[in-house]
């Protein structure tokens, strides 16, 4: 079963997704087409977004800059946008928290109950379980 998890109404993540200054940082961008960090990538900066990559084994992913961390970004992201397994997704949520940024989208595969326990012990501003590429569609 395919079950959303959200502290916000997943309506109010989607209205972040309508504001023009909108940045998104996908940890676990990649090059490779078959990776879910690929193809959301490029799907959200066809739709315009401003997306920056994170992984910390690329110097670039689709020919864009990438980051190692959230840390490393030029400037805070309003949504970080998680494809990475459960256990690396832990860590980047307590990066996540000690920079002060609190929107997240753990995609589908992202999230795990530890991870899920995380988020709410630590008031994120979440949404789990839902792909970003299906929130953001009206932007295509």
């Amino acid at each position: 079963m395919n079950h959303e998890f959200s502290r916000l109404d997943p309506k109010d993540i989607a209205t972040l997704l309508d504001a023009p200054q909108t940045t998104i940082a996908v940890v676990g961008a990649t090059d490779n087409p078959a990776k879910y960090g690929s193809v959301i990538f490029r799907d959200l900066r066809r739709k315009g977004f401003k997306v920056y990559p994170v992984n910390s084994g690329r110097a670039t992913v689709d020919g864009q800059k990438a980051y190692r961390s959230v840390a490393d970004l030029p400037e805070k992201p309003t949504i970080v946008n998680i494809v990475v397994p459960p256990e690396v997704t832990l860590r980047v949520l307590q990066s996540c928290l000690d920079l002060g940024l609190t929107n997240v989208w753990v995609q589908p595969g992202a999230e795990s109950p530890e991870v899920l326990a995380f988020l709410q012990e630590h008031d994120f501003n979440y949404l789990a379980n839902a792909c970003i590429m299906i929130q953001s569609r009206h932007k295509a």
